[in-house]
């Protein structure tokens, strides 16, 4: 094993005093150990071969200048480095720093509290060969269990246990999906994901080595059983997964790069498991904006959807609270991208722990149509029992941005509309529309990555009306609501009122229901006189927002 894997294990109170000196200590601490002896003699060289870690208690050392001839023929014989004990003198002498550092040895200084046994015990199970037959009946074991989501993790801790090295199953934008814990700092996993993608791109064969800061790594692809070779579509690469081994699988042993190649494959198991279930997923979404684009009416789009594989696996028939999420990209200029790889990136960006909402990737539904990527999000419940809040528009931007830093050209531009969330299917083809409309608002700013919501909808409006006359506003607001302000008047009804709190609660029947105290069946019945007086259909977005105007013009 290597200095540096010893001194990164956990629990055996090992701390790095030198580290072989400014010029050498990458290489110094990528030195081999080969054995582990503890020597307490004042002259150890006749008995080092090289490649030792010396464990030494230091009962040879009673006063400043001892140090020296003890290192120097450590340094002559070779060794990796020298572990010294802190029991006997409640620290390392600094007379044994400096020898270390003047001749370049790794210095390592061991807890009082960790027996030399254990640090022995480490160095000699990482020594000795393994029962690969043993072990091979484990992981299969474990390709069994793959059903179970922890299933990944345990293999790879189990291979963390077995070899010392710790494996990630990343996404190419840097999330963890199974793997060492804690995760990656997300800096290195984005740069780790970064490479992975150039090396992609460039044709490179896999395995992939490379090294971030002091890290030396080798990465992986990991594909679903029968997907074959990595796709040559432009984008394709967005919905790759990558396995990020912390080490050079080259400079291992033979045996070691078969059982890597064993868990390459249960991995690639793990990845069919997770598109089968996108797949049901797609289903859902493909045939609820079938059903949008149709003229089934919106109490029988329960019905419908309920026939889904999506459905029939998670026994969910009722319509649940959702949000729609449209988007379309450029690679440069006139150039889309494959609306297939931008839903990939949507779903990575919603799910990421740095994510704008805790969405789950069981809570997003995606299809595409034509060159967009339509997403049915899933808003799901809080513990109290309220629902979850909104997909936060900015912060969904904050994080698209810096993900397509590593992929999108200089040129390259994402445009992404946010729908008001959706309570009940009468409200989801106006939601929908909503989302294309605030996506037509983001297309049409310079910027390279736009997201735009409800919100950003009402204020655009709202912002305009001071610019237009006074005049002209009022006889529009007049032109709108003079109908509703005569029949009010005329039979005492409360029509205007109604279509303010209706517009307030985003068209949501329900919550505008509750809010007047009416059932819901009466709240349809004033909604539709409305509609009738004013010759406009409060369904469609761009009636409700010349509404609002209307209404803010006094």
């Amino acid at each position: 094993m290597r200095l540096r894997e010893l001194l990164e294990t956990e629990g055996l109170g090992l701390t790095l005093l030198v580290d072989g000196g400014e010029a050498t200590s990458d290489t110094a601490l990528d030195r081999i150990v080969r054995a582990v002896p503890t020597v307490d003699l004042a002259d150890p060289g006749r008995f080092l071969t090289g490649g030792e870690l010396v464990l030494s208690e230091l009962a040879w050392w009673h006063r400043d200048g001892d140090a020296e001839a003890f290192v120097r023929a450590l340094g002559r014989a070779g060794v990796t480095a020298l572990a010294a004990g802190e029991a006997a003198h409640g620290r390392v002498p600094d007379d044994l720093v400096h020898a270390c550092r003047r001749h370049g040895l790794p210095l390592v200084a061991v807890h009082p509290d960790t027996p030399f046994t254990a640090v022995t015990e480490h160095v000699l199970h990482r020594l000795r060969p393994r029962p690969a037959g043993d072990l091979a009946a484990v992981l299969e074991r474990h390709r069994r269990l793959l059903t179970d989501r922890s299933a990944p993790d345990s293999v790879l801790e189990l291979l963390r246990q077995d070899l010392g090295i710790g494996v990630r199953v990343l996404s190419v934008t840097g999330r963890q999906i199974a793997g060492a814990r804690p995760p990656l700092h997300t800096a290195t996993a984005a740069a780790l994901s970064g490479r992975y993608l150039a090396a992609r791109r460039a044709g490179e064969p896999a395995p992939h080595r490379v090294t971030v800061g002091d890290r030396s790594c080798t990465l992986l692809p990991v594909r679903a059983p029968g997907t074959g070779s990595a796709g040559s579509a432009p984008g394709a690469e967005l919905g790759d997964w990558l396995m990020a081994v912390e080490a050079d699988v080259t400079e291992r042993p033979p045996s070691d790069g078969e059982l890597l190649a064993r868990v390459t494959e249960l991995m690639a198991d793990a990845r069919r498991a997770h598109d089968q279930a996108k797949a049901a997923l797609s289903d859902l979404a493909h045939r609820l904006l079938d059903l949008l684009h149709g003229s089934v009416p919106p109490e029988e789009i329960p019905v419908r959807l309920s026939s889904t594989a999506q459905a029939i696996v998670s026994r969910t028939f009722t319509w649940p609270r959702c949000q729609f999420v449209v988007a379309r990209a450029e690679w440069q200029a006139q150039r889309p991208v494959p609306a297939p790889a931008l839903r990939a990136l949507l779903e990575e960006a919603l799910i990421h722990p740095d994510g704008p909402a805790p969405v789950s990737a069981e809570d997003i539904a995606a299809t595409v149509d034509g060159d967009q990527a339509v997403l049915f999000v899933l808003v799901p419940e809080r513990a109290d029992g309220l629902p979850a809040p909104a997909l936060d528009c900015a912060a969904l931007q904050r994080r698209l941005t810096a993900v397509l830093g590593r992929w999108l050209g200089p040129d390259g531009r994402l445009s992404v509309g946010v729908g008001t969330p959706v309570a009940e299917p009468g409200n989801a083809r106006g939601a929908l529309e909503e989302a294309r409309t605030a996506l037509r608002l983001a297309s049409e700013t310079p910027d390279r990555v736009t997201v735009r919501g409800p919100d950003h909808l009402t204020s655009g409006i709202l912002s305009l009306l001071p610019l237009i006359p006074a005049a002209t506003r009022g006889a529009f607001a007049a032109r709108l609501l003079g109908p509703l302000r005569d029949h009010d008047a005329r039979h005492r009804t409360d029509l205007l009122p109604t279509l303010e709190t209706f517009l307030a609660c985003d068209a949501s029947w329900t919550a505008c229901a509750a809010e007047l105290h009416l059932h819901t069946n009466s709240l349809r019945h004033r909604i539709a006189r409305i509609e009738q007086l004013t010759g406009r259909d409060l369904s469609r977005l761009e009636t409700r927002l010349d509404f609002l105007a209307a209404l803010g013009c006094g």
